[in-house]
């Protein structure tokens, strides 16, 4: 991949490193570099390229680390800092959807289905006895690079899950099709916490480190229970934004 139509003017009056800054900061937004996944052309090729000294090379890309766009790699390279995700608290869109916009290809790191008897939370959460097992549903999620989420779902026994679904599908749309259970409502709370040992684990991070916790409780049509679910976000990659309007 490369940007069209950028040719470095050597008759120009604008420095060197200043054309060259200008052209790394079109081609970090080109999908091979902008996911962070692949490094950058290397300062001798670009010199080479461009028939310019290093140094010269060097001053545009100490630019673009100092605004905090890319980041050098000792002995490897500079490729893009990775971004954080800002998704809205007022929105209710799927995680592979939402990650699809934003053009980042989903990575599921381990899915992990079992059966469970439920914990007094569990069970108040969802309507039951703690007696009623419940199908139990580990994700780890994320990008190529990187691991966003761990999620964890419990379901209420009523819809019938076996276990034996894919469960590498967009979940909501796997429940509609395949148990016909249309979700309608979500009753959320977030809050950020240090991560306990196995959510560190899982989401390759150090333990302490902080996390965003969102429990919610997701209810069909009816307004009955269908899933309980715990997520712990990554905040090296998650924030979450909301507009408040103020009342006159």
């Amino acid at each position: 991949m490369e940007v069209r139509g950028f040719k470095l003017e050597h008759k120009s009056a604008i420095p060197y490193h200043v054309q060259l800054e200008k052209y790394l900061r079109e081609l970090i937004k080109l999908k091979e570099y902008a996911s962070g996944e692949s490094f950058l052309p290397k300062e001798e090729s670009l010199a080479k390229r461009f028939g310019i000294s290093r140094n010269t090379v060097r001053q545009a890309i100490d630019k673009l680390v100092q605004d905090g766009l890319i980041e050098r790699k000792r002995g490897v390279g500079s490729k893009v800092v990775a971004q954080n995700i800002a998704t809205r608290l007022d929105q209710w869109i799927s995680f592979t959807k939402e990650m699809k916009d934003k053009g980042i290809e989903v990575v599921e790191y381990a899915v992990k289905v079992g059966f469970v008897l439920p914990d007094k939370e569990i069970a108040k959460a969802l309507n039951l006895s703690s007696e009623a097992e419940v199908c139990r549903l580990e994700r780890i999620r994320g990008a190529k690079d990187a691991k966003y989420l761990f999620s964890i779902s419990y379901f209420h026994p009523r819809i019938g899950l076996t276990g034996k679904e894919n469960f590498y599908q967009p979940l909501y749309e796997m429940l509609e099709r395949e148990c016909h259970v249309i979700v309608a409502v979500s009753k959320e709370k977030l809050k950020a916490i240090a991560a306990p040992q196995p959510i560190a684990k899982a989401l390759d991070i150090k333990k302490g480190d902080p996390v965003l916790k969102r429990e919610r409780v997701v209810l069909d049509q009816g307004d009955r229970p269908v899933e309980y679910n715990l997520v712990y976000y990554s905040t090296d990659y998650f924030s979450y934004d909301i507009d408040i309007k103020r009342e006159l």
